[in-house]
């Protein structure tokens, strides 16, 4: 294939679209969130996937699936996490099984904002989509994700109930 194939520039205009819908929602997202609590959509994304967490074997996120679950590098996830740690949304504790581990779990103060933010975060999600859904080039990405049924799970090698 050569920079100017006709299925590498395909290719290239779908990941530029694909590219731009994500930036467009995210961005969307990030102002409703920051204006109405406080949140960064990074914040969010990390206090809803340790709100999924359970008691149960296999329950209780690395920090290695933590950071794959919100697509961030792990030291990026620890700064966050310490973060919201610092604002008391997050608690660490020991593993109970291995005193190397650490977990994180949503402190009563986070669930509560995670709350009060989901519904801001889902009507944004949606104006971002209905947004986006009147471009050409973005309405077919936009009936891709609304058509999409996906179990959320903070990480696939975890068997995390939503």
């Amino acid at each position: 294939m050569t920079a100017t194939d006709p299925a590498l520039t395909a290719l290239a205009q779908g990941w530029c679209a694909l590219s731009l819908l994500h930036g467009r929602i995210e961005a969307h997202i990030e102002r409703a969130l920051q204006a109405k609590h406080g949140l960064s959509v990074r914040e969010y994304s990390l206090l809803d996937v340790l709100s999924r967490q359970h008691d149960g074997d296999g329950g209780h996120l690395q920090m290695k699936q933590v950071a794959d679950a919100v697509v961030l590098s792990q030291s990026a996830t620890t700064r966050l996490v310490t973060r919201l740690e610092d604002r008391g949304l997050l608690a660490r504790y020991l593993c109970p099984t291995d005193r190397r581990g650490i977990y994180t779990n949503v402190s009563e103060a986070g669930l509560d904002l995670l709350a009060e933010a989901r519904p801001t975060n889902d009507a944004a999600l949606r104006e971002a989509l209905d947004e986006a859904a009147g471009n050409p080039e973005l309405a077919p990405l936009v009936r891709v994700v609304e058509s999409a049924s996906v179990p959320v799970q903070p990480a696939p090698s975890v068997g995390v109930p939503s």
